[in-house]
């Protein structure tokens, strides 16, 4: 433990609530892969263009986004077009170019060639255990930083640091009842 780092007797009621709940979430989706190998990781056994590893990639990846936003403010979470190319072209599919941050997005929902469902959890502990650190030494969960611009936030809109752990547990959350329902379809194993 750093010098800066509270245990968890330390940590005010509120930060140990929404750390325990981030866990909790954390937990329900990477039980989902307990026992699997690489390839049925990257299956997508449902309708859905989802699978499993894929989901503990966005999640990590969306995590580690937000919390880098917490230090950061916007510029943590750009999503800068390329010339001439609109929202409406990208909605569309008919941008002339897509820029990196979607191809990113769009890459961390699958699990590409050389990637292996290890380094993916590991990955994800890393990236929860840097969350964790922020959480507990930021020095005030009520501090805000307003949101990029994008057509999804609404203008002028900012989010506070509670606000922020609060969306990443719901997106956590969610994303672990997508994975439930791929594992039950996979093998019909069910996480709870």
């Amino acid at each position: 433990m750093t010098a800066t780092t509270m245990s968890s007797s330390e940590l005010d009621s509120e930060r140990a609530d929404l750390l325990a709940e981030l866990a909790t979430a954390r937990s329900a989706l990477t039980t989902t892969v307990r026992g699997l190998g690489d390839e049925q990781a990257g299956e997508r056994p449902t309708a859905s263009a989802l699978c499993l590893g894929g989901l503990i990639k966005h999640v990590a990846a969306i995590e580690e986004g937000w919390l880098r936003f917490v230090l950061e403010g916007p510029s943590a979470l750009r999503f800068d077009l390329p010339d001439g190319v609109t929202w409406a072209d990208l909605a569309a599919g008919t941008a002339r170019e897509i820029p990196q941050w979607a191809i990113d997005n769009q890459n961390n929902f699958q699990l590409l060639p050389g990637e292996t469902l290890a380094g993916i959890l590991q990955r994800y502990a890393e990236v929860a255990a840097r969350s964790e650190e922020i959480i507990t030494t930021i020095p005030d969960l009520s501090a805000t930083h307003p949101l990029p611009d994008a057509p999804w936030n609404e203008p002028g809109a900012v989010h506070s640091v509670r606000r922020v752990l609060m969306h990443v547990i719901a997106e956590t959350a969610q994303h672990a009842g997508h994975a439930d329902i791929i594992r039950e379809s996979l093998d019909g194993q069910k996480s709870s």
